[in-house]
């Protein structure tokens, strides 16, 4: 595996990751990307957030909605077992063992 690859993939569970923790699996582009960066270190232009969250939408792990500003994420069933590591979705990192 490519370094980008695996960046992107890293990326893609740590959007599952943030809403899996989130209250009601939902936030919104905004929060989710001061996430990504904060807790992260993915520091991405929009237009990449939107094509990973549009990739993670065409898997079934996310739902995403576009009210009249910004967009707003909610995790889905299979998301949430992406993010768990209980199931295993190719393009999204597995993640590590809890210590």
């Amino acid at each position: 595996m490519n370094y980008p690859d695996f960046e992107t993939e890293g990326r893609r569970l740590s959007i599952l990751r943030i809403l899996a923790r989130r209250n009601q699996y939902t936030t919104n582009e905004y929060s989710l990307n001061d996430e990504l960066v904060g807790a992260y270190a993915h520091r991405v232009s929009r237009d990449r957030l939107h094509g990973d969250l549009a990739w993670l939408e065409e898997q079934q792990l996310v739902i995403t909605q576009s009210p009249r500003a910004g967009m707003i994420v909610t995790l889905t069933a299979r998301g949430h077992d992406a993010a768990t590591g209980l199931a295993n979705v190719p393009g999204v990192a597995k993640p590590l063992p809890e210590a």
